[in-house]
């Protein structure tokens, strides 16, 4: 009954926000990046801090450095989103979250080069999360796959407890409701899709330090591929990569080739939840197994992504 009662107080939080979101002007306005056409609430992806609050208070305050962590994302990402701060701000905020997030996942026994390696890649990953969030749906399908795929490693090696990515989920219903329609009632914000990435990473981070076995960041590959082709792109072709845009290879599906954004979204939850489930099993065989599957799926994936993308940019784009 907790997780029945933790979904309707999410469900009123929510609803509440929107009042707050409509009286004071928090808005999506439509730019370069968006590929939406009409204003629309933001921050609604706020919900996933709150599922984490019902967790952390729940389980008798149990990972606290990890939600002090989240608590200053979340509270850089909203004021963000509705005032517009500095990278340099934002980007202090995020590597210190991350340090917090080390206390908690306790790795300050690897060598100091190892740990700046992964602060960088997490932050950066914490941020192509966020500029992944440009349709419909998208961030919602996605982190259900990825928290799915969790959930069912934490079955057999319990890495972490079960019941934040259970909170975590009942969240991500929540503004699926919200957010996967043709004209969706809120949009994630900065603010959700850096706490969403925040909550997978820490638990993605325990599943690999439980484990040992790193083959399990392809629970994020999908996004990834995506992300790092993206930013190679348009590197070569001398373009700032934190100015917005609508180069990604779902939003050209979306806002050139003209395909349903809901069924793009659907689609990239699903590739990742296959390829997740692909993990899975291979993470059960040895590590040579492990590593010619992985750089075996990355070629085919990056091979597919390229043919792919360079097809539609010849159709449909205007050079």
């Amino acid at each position: 009954m907790s997780y029945f009662y933790a979904f309707v107080l999410l469900v009123l939080i929510e609803l509440f926000y929107f009042q707050l979101a409509d009286r004071f002007n928090i808005i999506d306005k439509p730019n370069l990046r968006s590929s939406h056409s009409s204003i629309t609430l933001r921050g609604g992806g706020v919900i996933f801090y709150f599922a984490a609050v019902i967790h952390f208070v729940m389980s008798g305050f149990s990972y606290p450095w990890f939600f002090l962590g989240l608590t200053i994302m979340t509270v850089i990402s909203f004021l963000d989103d509705v005032f517009t701060l500095s990278n340099k701000l934002r980007l202090l905020v995020h590597f210190s979250a991350v340090l917090l997030m080390a206390f908690e996942l306790n790795v300050f026994d690897m060598p100091w080069y190892i740990l700046l390696i992964t602060f960088v890649v997490v932050v950066g990953v914490i941020n192509a999360y966020n500029f992944m969030d440009g349709i419909n749906g998208i961030t919602a399908c996605y982190s259900l796959a990825v928290g799915g795929l969790l959930l069912l490693a934490n079955r057999s090696i319990h890495f972490i407890d079960q019941d934040l990515l259970i909170y975590t989920m009942i969240g991500l219903l929540v503004f699926t409701f919200f957010n996967f329609r043709t004209k969706a009632k809120c949009f994630a914000g900065d603010v959700g899709s850096v706490a969403i990435a925040y909550i997978l990473l820490f638990a993605l981070g325990a599943l690999i330090l439980t484990t040992g076995k790193i083959i399990y960041i392809l629970f994020l590959s999908v996004y990834g591929i995506d992300a790092v082709w993206t930013i190679a792109r348009r590197i070569y072709l001398r373009e700032n990569i934190f100015e917005a845009h609508r180069s990604h290879f779902y939003q050209y599906l979306g806002n050139e080739a003209g395909v349903n954004k809901l069924l793009i979204s659907f689609l990239y939850g699903l590739a990742q939840f296959g390829v997740g489930l692909l993990v899975l099993t291979i993470a059960e065989h040895n590590m040579i197994t492990q590593l010619v599957f992985s750089f075996s799926l990355l070629i085919a994936m990056s091979t597919l992504y390229l043919f792919g993308k360079a097809y539609l940019i010849r159709k449909y784009v205007k050079v």
